[in-house]
């Protein structure tokens, strides 16, 4: 076997001083579509920092396969914990392992339907303000509903609608507050008395006190409410032991950000995309009328069977605009990675967006083709990586994907959004890769009034 290589390329570009970091702020996604996918390795100058991205499907898959190795940590993770400690996704290997064996229970398939009532009545109160003609701005309505669904899923019906409307008025202003920080590390300019940090100050207050409240009044009830938070509190590991409240309330901010920001994103791409796509959104319209005649009442996920090309549209959609861009690892031991040496202590970036943009696994990868769900390739399959992979995979990976299913076949059943004139939708590489703001004028659409042999035509276009 040949020996490791020192010393990965350098990526293309770099600037004095800044390196690429002036590249992954100002254009970060045609940055990384130009970096070479099947490197294995290359070094990323971060300011006087140096990162490796890994490039390319195997040595990604490494990373995420070995995570004794390529353990939870980096820029993004260490900033992440200022919200959510050492909750599940960004706990070390070993918290990590004893979290998910007591949270599992939670996102079991036999509670698929516990989780799609509040998908169901919380989708049908925001269309309930929906009328034809009226602008809705898609990215801002699709963030409130999964931010409501996720406290409904989480909370149950024990959140009063006024903890509901605090934890919804909080969320987006920690979420800016996060994203600050991983911007300007500076820890001196947040402590400025400044008023976006004051906000953020209280929002963290507020979201805490809610969390503590309520964890300590489930504890006094001790009975099980049918929601996720019960599961937490009841739960014990092989010796008996219970996760505490500040392990509760970590994995309760966690899940609360995990259930919002990326179905929130990624509903605004699919509508986003289906207007600019009109014979996949005839094909789609089509397969939901098919649907909601064949069960009655809203679609539920007895209902997924029949909506195929929906499904196929979101994982177009996640591959295109994958909410979660680009993550880091921190490397716990000496190895090796893409044939070069990595000592303890480096820092390893990865990118699904990079690697659903590789033309060798994805053929012309800005093009919005659902029909290459239909029959991918091994490879294809596990390189689409929106909820991860390994061990570390996304926890309610399946959960996501059933609301995600749910959301757009009740919308698209009784609307059709249309993009305003002039609107002009780029995509924002934040902390979850996200649209802005996507104005779209509401109309409503008769069921069955579409062609059905649009299901029969190639939906590519």
């Amino acid at each position: 076997m040949s020996a490791a290589r020192p010393g990965p390329a350098e990526a293309p570009h770099a600037l004095p001083l800044l390196g690429h970091a002036l590249h992954l702020w100002r254009r970060p996604l045609p940055f990384l579509r130009e970096l070479p996918h099947h490197e294995g390795l290359v070094t990323l100058r971060l300011g006087p920092a140096r990162a490796y991205l890994a490039c390319g499907p195997e040595a990604v898959m490494t990373v995420l396969h070995d995570p004794r190795t390529f353990d939870k940590g980096g820029p993004l993770f260490e900033k992440a914990r200022l919200l959510v400690g050492d909750g599940l996704v960004s706990s070390d290997f070993v918290t990590h392992r004893r979290q998910r064996l007591l949270m599992q229970p939670a996102f079991a398939s036999a509670r698929l339907p516990a989780h799609a009532r509040p998908v169901a009545e919380e989708t049908a109160a925001t269309l309930a303000d929906w009328h034809p003609g009226r602008t809705v701005d898609v990215g801002h309505e699709m963030h409130r509903l999964t931010l409501r669904i996720a406290a409904r899923s989480l909370f149950g019906g024990q959140l009063g609608e006024r903890a509901v409307a605090e934890v919804v008025d909080s969320m987006p202003v920690i979420m800016r507050g996060v994203y600050q920080r991983m911007l300007v590390p500076a820890g001196w300019a947040h402590r400025l008395p400044l008023p976006a940090n004051r906000r953020f100050a209280r929002a963290r207050a507020t979201l805490h006190r809610v969390i503590r409240d309520t964890v300590h009044a489930y504890r006094e009830a001790g009975r099980d409410h049918g929601d996720v938070l019960s599961i937490l509190v009841s739960s014990r590991d092989d010796h008996g032991d219970a996760l505490s409240d500040q392990e509760i309330h970590d994995q309760v901010m966690t899940l609360m950000i995990g259930a919002t920001e990326p179905p929130g994103d990624a509903l605004t791409w699919v509508f986003h995309l289906l207007a600019a796509h009109p014979r996949i959104e005839r094909a789609l319209h089509a397969e939901i009328d098919d649907a909601t005649r064949a069960h009655a009442g809203p679609l539920g996920p007895d209902a997924l069977p029949n909506l195929e090309l929906t499904r196929r549209v979101i994982l177009e959609t996640l591959r295109r605009y994958p909410p979660a861009w680009l993550l880091s690892r921190t490397v716990t031991r000496d190895t090796t990675l893409g044939g070069h040496r990595l000592a303890r202590g480096a820092t390893v970036l990865f990118s699904p967006y990079q690697l659903h943009h590789d033309p060798a696994l994805f053929p012309d990868p800005l093009r919005f083709d659902p029909d290459r769900w239909l029959d991918p390739s091994p490879m294809s399959r596990a390189a689409l990586l929106p909820f991860g992979a390994g061990n570390r995979k996304c926890i309610g990976d399946e959960v996501a994907l059933t609301e995600l299913t749910l959301v757009v076949a009740a919308v698209a059943a009784r609307f059709r959004l249309r993009p305003v004139p002039g609107t002009v939708v780029r995509p924002l590489a934040r902390a979850s890769l996200g649209a802005g703001r996507v104005a779209m004028t509401v109309e409503r659409r008769a069921r069955g009034a579409v062609d059905h042999t649009a299901r029969h035509e190639a939906v590519a276009s």
